[in-house]
């Protein structure tokens, strides 16, 4: 009987999520603003890359669902044709719904340059050939937070009060929309498949903020950029939750590219980039995404993810006793 009622409370809480993930209202400037309804569940439609003709000059840039809000795409785009304009190439912008999707093209050398996680790039910067380009600076930082969310009628105060309750994470392979949360977790000596009656992926920061901002979900860890962004831009779903928690700083999301893209283009690509706030074509651009510049990473702000990967890695290994091989 507990099985059955179990199946139900989950097949109900994915019918609410769906119905409420098709409904964002997005203000316009004004109080009163018109409302919009989109839907959650789809993505860009982009083609998938083909096998490169000899002489193609174009530049395939990958860009996952998750990595910012989703209306900011549109200046994804504004900045890939920046680039291109300036580069005199085409560039074709490539959308994937998961991190995984983007690793993916990078491992079949299908793309030449990708905005990803500082999580995939932190563990698989080997496996799939990730080079740092360029990293943006927000409020003049190049570092950024997890955000534990809660619903703000709720009375959570704490991680540990989130036990037994549906928490949502983002992707997999998200820093800061799962590794983050669960190596909190195994600093409590807990996993994310006990610690939580039930956990979901909504692959996207603003759709975990959106669960939890409903009461579909009791909590969430997201991108504290992401967060931030609607919070000053659109509040109306960030006023519904309550940071409870947040963690130590990270490497902002980087630019990579492709090991095998010639040197003196990728240095052209940073050069761009790195005086892009400097022109006022591509200031206006960084303005609305609430970047002040691209700056030069440096490998180590990415260490403490793969730090927290082995920690939990360990956590696993002694609970469970080692991998046979």
């Amino acid at each position: 009987m507990d099985l059955v009622l179990f199946s139900v409370k989950r097949v109900c809480f994915l019918l609410r999520f769906l119905a409420v993930a098709m409904l964002v209202f997005t203000y316009g400037c004004g109080d009163g603003g018109e409302i919009r309804l989109i839907d959650l569940s789809k993505t860009v439609t982009i083609e998938r890359p083909q096998g490169r003709p000899a002489g193609d000059r174009t530049l395939r840039v990958a860009v996952a669902a998750m990595i910012s809000p989703k209306e900011t795409f549109i200046y994804h785009r504004q900045i890939l044709d920046y680039i291109g304009r300036r580069l005199d190439r085409d560039v074709e912008l490539v959308q994937r719904k998961t991190y995984g999707e983007i690793n993916e093209l990078f491992q079949k050398d299908q793309i030449d340059l990708a905005f990803i996680c500082s999580g995939p790039y932190a563990i698989g910067k080997e496996k799939y050939g990730f080079e740092l380009v360029a990293t943006p600076e927000v409020h003049g930082s190049p570092f950024y937070k997890a955000y534990l969310i809660v619903n703000q009628d709720s009375s959570f105060q704490r991680f540990e009060d989130l036990r037994g309750r549906i928490f949502a994470f983002t992707d997999p392979d998200s820093n800061t929309g799962k590794l983050v949360p669960t190596f909190w977790l195994a600093q409590l000596q807990e996993r994310p498949e006990t610690f939580f009656a039930e956990t979901i992926n909504t692959f996207g920061h603003d759709n975990s903020i959106l669960a939890v901002a409903w009461g579909l979900a009791d909590g969430a860890a997201v991108d504290g950029l992401i967060w931030e962004y609607y919070n000053h831009k659109k509040p109306t779903f960030t006023d519904r939750t309550r940071v409870i928690k947040k963690s130590e700083p990270y490497g902002i999301p980087p630019l990579v590219a492709q090991r095998y893209l010639p040197t003196e283009l990728k240095e052209r690509i940073r050069r761009l980039l790195f005086s892009m706030h400097q022109d006022p074509e591509g200031q206006r651009i960084l303005e609305k995404l609430m970047i002040d510049r691209f700056v030069a990473p440096q490998e180590e702000w990415y260490e403490p993810i793969r730090q927290m990967k082995e920690k939990v890695a360990l956590f696993d290994e002694g609970r469970h006793g080692p991998e046979k091989p």
